[in-house]
């Protein structure tokens, strides 16, 4: 596995590198109590990029880079603020490493990359120090070159600065630095990155992504599902990479955010033309379907071993713990191949391509220009009669397997009503974020109550696998009936629940 490292920096204006009577006095910073100088280092990086910049306007980059301490080929992921995710690899090859080249393909979408543009930096760099000598950030002063590789042979010189916090030291430091910048005339610069500024000023490419958004009127229906689909997009794509380099969480924050995808271009279909979103919410329900084996396995994994911990140890007899991870270790691994193998698929670059698509060039209808307050709310009603409907079902039916199954159906309409509800919240307000909140507290009960379906399917299939090898089945039988009583608990607790939600659906603003 390459190297990461979390780099969490901001980047100045500056007028000069080599005349520093502008830059402020920083031990003015209460936590700094000594700067030393950290010497010169001549820098050479070229940028790799798709022909159409696709890494670059996804706030990315790659880089091969000579020169300095950290000598090789860089991979800076965003993750929000003003941090980024480095992923390193030794200069060995002269080509993309590999590894670098499958972390960034769901912003490449396997595009070809080329080098696009060569920047040489002479860096003065200054520690700030702490009382003890702590390192507590790094301030580097750069003289900037840049030379266009992408298209004709543009040029451009500027000088910038940057501070960057040392590993472990507290983020907040770079808000004390800036005041005291700032107090002094140095305000950040113009551009993200140093990549982006140099394209910018020496290439005609634009380095900015269409505005999804500027194909619907602001303010309208259109305006608040675009923004919805663009930032899920987005998500979708930062959090590919986790999910490759096995993250945790990052497969159930990535199902998540494929689920509400989808659950948005359904339930807005009086938005965005269905003919066109049909096959993407299609796609859509592969991918949470592929990602599902290594989540679910998460879920059930966690839900067995948290309930064998919670037994007193008289009460686990034979090699529970033992059986549990053989089980664990062959279920997992073929939830992670199904992970993998998906992500490398030819359908996924597929449906990122299409879902790219369908926010740079939104199929919009004829609804996408009307009010928000009534076209949002009345797909949001839809989705909740849908739920009403299965919900009462549900609950007016015996206990058993077939009250199971419709509990669990209802749940996932449930699902369908919340990400509703996030669409039509910035425009509908607190009606929305109610009906939201209360939706969520039924999909928790019958949430739970599915998951005793499926840990009490597993406990089963455990017992017979232990009594078959001569174990004791005692122990998986009392895990059994506890997963039985929780169901019960779940299943008490959930009229309730739906009553409240069913309140909150009354609300004017829902029923325009």
């Amino acid at each position: 596995m390459d190297r990461s490292i979390r780099e969490t920096e901001r980047k100045y204006a500056a007028p000069a590198a080599d005349d520093i009577s502008w830059l402020p006095e920083l031990t003015e910073v209460d936590q700094v109590a000594e700067i030393a100088e950290g010497g010169v280092q001549e820098l050479d990086a070229v940028y790799y990029d798709t022909e159409d910049l696709r890494l670059t306007r996804t706030g990315a980059s790659l880089r091969r880079r000579t020169g300095g301490t950290d000598a090789g080929w860089h991979l800076k992921l965003p993750l929000g603020g003003d941090s980024r995710d480095e992923i390193r690899a030794p200069l060995a090859s002269p080509e993309v490493p590999e590894e670098l080249r499958t972390l960034a393909l769901s912003r490449t979408r396997g595009a070809a990359l080329r080098p696009v543009v060569r920047i040489r930096s002479t860096r003065s760099l200054r520690h700030l120090l702490d009382a003890r000598g702590t390192l507590l950030a790094e301030v580097s002063l750069d003289a900037v070159r840049a030379d266009a590789l992408l298209h004709g042979d543009g040029h451009a010189v500027w000088t910038e600065m940057e501070v960057e916090v040392a590993a472990g030291a507290d983020p907040a430091l770079l808000d004390d630095v800036e005041k005291v910048l700032r107090a002094n005339g140095v305000g950040r610069a113009s551009g993200p990155s140093k990549v982006a500024r140099a394209l910018t000023e020496t290439t005609s490419a634009p380095t900015d992504r269409p505005d999804a958004r500027a194909a619907a009127a602001p303010g309208s229906a259109g305006d608040h599902v675009l923004a919805y689909v663009d930032r899920l997009t987005g998500a979708l794509t930062d959090l590919d990479p986790a999910v490759r380099r096995g993250t945790p969480d990052a497969v159930h924050r990535m199902r998540t955010t494929v689920r509400r995808l989808r659950g948005c271009l359904r339930s807005y279909r009086s938005v965005l033309d269905r003919e066109v979103t049909y096959p993407v919410r299609r796609e859509l329900r592969w991918l949470a379907g592929e990602l599902g084996a290594e989540r679910d396995h998460e879920v059930l994994r966690e839900r067995l071993t948290s309930g064998v911990r919670a037994l007193p140890g008289e009460l686990v007899l034979g090699p529970v713990a033992a059986r549990l991870q053989a089980w664990d270790a062959a279920r997992g691994a073929e939830g992670r191949r199904r992970t993998l193998d998906a992500l490398a698929s030819p359908r996924y670059l597929e449906l990122l391509d299409r879902l790219r698509l369908l926010t740079d060039e939104p199929p919009l209808r004829a609804k996408a220009t009307g009010r928000p307050e009534k076209v949002l709310a009345k797909a949001l009603t839809k989705e909740y009669d849908r739920l009403a409907r299965r919900m009462d079902r549900a609950l007016g039916m015996p206990s058993g397997s077939e009250r199971d199954a419709a509990i669990h159906h209802a749940r996932k309409a449930a699902k369908r009503v919340r990400y509703a509800a996030e669409v039509a919240r910035p425009a509908l307000g607190k009606p929305a974020r109610r009906l939201g909140k209360r939706v969520r507290a039924v999909q928790r009960e019958s949430g739970d109550q599915h998951d005793t379906v499926v840990a009490r399917a597993a406990l089963r299939r455990l017992a017979v696998a232990a009594h078959a090898a001569g174990e004791p089945g005692f122990t998986w039988g009392l895990l059994h009936g506890r997963e039985t009583a929780t169901a019960d608990f779940r299943e008490h607790r959930l009229p309730k629940a739906w009553s409240l939600a069913r309140a909150a659906s009354r609300h004017k603003a829902l029923n325009r």
